[in-house]
């Protein structure tokens, strides 16, 4: 017997469930990455170390000032002049188009001035802004003992 003669398979369509799957996977994959795409660091910085130093809790929305050894400031890989770092401060806690508590985190380089450091510093200040961090490096065990 033939049985295989009268029966023609069904062409397979497009299948939606396979593809709903891998567009849940790519958005999860974007948002991860776009989280930790928020995290900016200079890679050339030597942060000074710390023996009790650790590792906080990231703020929404934390704006990172890099201070490099020469005085550069950067954010989001952009360099910023003094003028121009005093009216990016402005802008971020002007209630209008940013947040009054904008938490700020300072990256200076251990070989920064520290005149230089205070001076950043003094600018955050005479923007308004008090909550202000800084980034240490892990100090060695052996001297904290």
């Amino acid at each position: 017997m033939n049985f295989r003669g009268r029966y023609k398979p069904d062409t397979v369509g497009f299948q939606i469930a396979p593809m709903i799957d891998i567009m849940l996977f790519l958005l999860c994959f974007f948002v991860t990455m776009q989280i930790y795409m928020q995290w900016e660091t200079e890679i050339d910085i030597k942060l000074p170390t710390a023996a009790t130093a650790q590792v906080e809790q990231r703020l929404p929305g934390e704006i990172i000032l890099n201070l490099r050894k020469s005085g550069e400031v950067t954010v989001n890989g952009r360099k910023f002049s003094d003028p121009e770092l005093s009216s990016l401060l402005r802008q971020v806690v002007d209630p209008k188009t940013g947040f009054p508590g904008q938490p700020v985190l300072i990256r200076a380089d251990g070989d920064t001035s520290y005149q230089r450091l205070i001076h950043v510093l003094d600018l955050c200040r005479a923007n308004d802004i008090w909550n202000i961090s800084f980034a240490t490096g892990p100090g060695d065990e052996k001297a904290a003992k």
